[in-house]
This record gives structure tokens, C-alpha cells and sequence, in this order.
């Protein structure tokens, strides 16, 4: 009896390999239930550092820490067999030095199983890439709106507006010349996320940038509509789980002040033994 073979998870060269090809599927994940609704649909799934705002109701991701990647990472861990598990590296592991940065990267790897980590930084980050790379580690870059540095830029604008452009190009060419195998386009004009997506030869994926980048990534939590706090231009809403839950959250609470909930289906007897 023939028996299929099991499922490969993808890896960093799987995906750089999809240059120009198949658009890149890429969400984020923090839990294990969602990592297992995401691996069928997504080539990509990354343990970001978001999770600080939208799990730890942190206010921005700067209080994120190591701890909390590797917590996150395992558990998204344990409910993929397909994805790429990419995990962020955290504001304050990795600008010191790249020393510091590949040793924060190989605990990642190690401590949660991923197949790839990302920093934030362009052309300033160039050599702790290449470090990071040639000790075996790959490296996901990711320029534009780095929040990690939401301080130095002003807040959460859009950057690589008029002269600005040639500084995100070059980033762009640093990163791919440091040897990450993909680079975030985050909050970008779509013509210079274009013109970038065309001028390097590692993928692009796209986080309010173009439809004609190599991928597009949104936090899960966004696009779910189970984050409300506020939306960011480039979130579209596929599900309003925040307004469902908050209705059956109501709807448990009357029906328990009713006494209407449990109803006699939901408990048990003493002629039922057996049953669950």
C-alpha cells in the first residue's frame, strides 16, 4: 500500500526562490491555534514582535523582549507543518553589534525551532546581515517604517517620499547584498515599492506598499477585525471577530444572569454514565 509521503515544511531558499513567481502568502501568528488555521493558506508565517501590542497591550513594540519571542515562537511553533516560521528580533538584540545580534539569532533558532529570523534596518544593518548569514543563520530584512525606530523617524509615517526614495532604494540594494532572503517594504510609496521589487533579486513582500511586490504580510490580528484599537490604511478587515466576540461575550452573560445557561444539554445525569 502506497503512503504519502509527509508534508515538507518550507524553507528561507523556498521562498527566495519565489522571485517574480506565485505571490508570497505572509501573516503573523502568536499561539498555536492560529498557526494551525494559518499553515494551509500561508507560505509564511512570522512570530512578530507586534504581539507586544496586540496580545501584552504594550503601546508600542520597543517593551518587547527575547523572553517573549522565544514564549511565542514555540507555541506558533507547534501548530505549523507547512509555513516558513520567520521570528523578529526584538528592539535592543541585535544593533549593538553583530555579535550580539547573531548570538540573539542562533537562541531564537535554537529555542523555538524557526527557519529564519528578521531584523529591521537597511543599509546600517548590512554587515550584521552578512554576519548573521554566513554563520548559517537566514536573515529576513525589513526597510521603509521600521517601528522598532519610530522614535528616530517621527512617528508611524510613510517614508520614501520625494528625495527620500534613494535612501529606502539603497537599503533595499544593502540588505540583498548582505544576503537576506527576502526584505518587509513597510508603509512605502506603491511606484518606489515597484521600482525596488524590480531592482533587487530577492522577493518583496509588502506591508502597505504595492500589490505588485513578491508577497504581502498583514498582522493576523488586523485583518481579523479582532484588533480595533485603531486601523492602518493598508489593513483591510477580512472578519469582524472583535464585534462577534463582544456579542457572544453579551449573549453568555444574560443568558448565565438568566439562569437560561447551562441548559439541561449541558449537564449531566446520573443515568448517563460514560458519557463527556
Amino acid at each position: 500500500m502506497s503512503q504519502s509521503a509527509p508534508q515538507r515544511s518550507l524553507t528561507a531558499s523556498d521562498i527566495r526562490a519565489r522571485k517574480g513567481a506565485d505571490p508570497l502568502v505572509c501573516l503573523t501568528a502568536y499561539t498555536t491555534p492560529v498557526a494551525q488555521l494559518a499553515d494551509a493558506d500561508c507560505d509564511l508565517v512570522l512570530v512578530g514582535d507586534s504581539v507586544g501590542m496586540v496580545l501584552h497591550g504594550l503601546p508600542s513594540t520597543l517593551g518587547v523582549t527575547m523572553e517573549m519571542m522565544v514564549l511565542h515562537g514555540r507555541a506558533v511553533a507547534r501548530g505549523l507543518s507547512r509555513a516558513l516560521m520567520v521570528v523578529d528580533m526584538p528592539f535592543g538584540s541585535y544593533e549593538d553589534s553583530p555579535a550580539q545580534a547573531f548570538r540573539n539569532a542562533a537562541r531564537l533558532m535554537a529555542e523555538t525551532g524557526a527557519g529564519a529570523v528578521k531584523l529591521e534596518g537597511g543599509a546600517h544593518m548590512e554587515d550584521t546581515i552578512r554576519f548573521i548569514v554566513e554563520r548559517g543563520i537566514p536573515v529576513m530584512a525589513h526597510i521603509g517604517l521600521t517601528p522598532q525606530a519610530v522614535n528616530a523617524l517621527g512617528g508611524y509615517r510613510v517614508q520614501g517620499r520625494g528625495a527620500d526614495a534613494d535612501r529606502i532604494s539603497e537599503d533595499a540594494r544593502a540588505v540583498t547584498r548582505a544576503g537576506a532572503f527576502s526584505v518587509v517594504l513597510e508603509k512605502v510609496p506603491a511606484a518606489l515599492a515597484d521600482q525596488i521589487t524590480a531592482g533587487i533579486d530577492i522577493p518583496t513582500v509588502g506591508i502597505g506598499a504595492s500589490s505588485g511586490c513578491d508577497g504581502q504580510i498583514l498582522v493576523i490580528d488586523d485583518m481579523l477585525g479582532l484588533f480595533d484599537a485603531f486601523k492602518p490604511k493598508f489593513v483591510k478587515r477580512y472578519g469582524d471577530l472583535a464585534s462577534d466576540a463582544r456579542t457572544a461575550i453579551r449573549t453568555y452573560a444574560q443568558e448565565v444572569r438568566a439562569r437560561s445557561f447551562p441548559a439541561p444539554e449541558h449537564v449531566f445525569s446520573q443515568e448517563e454514565p460514560g458519557t463527556c
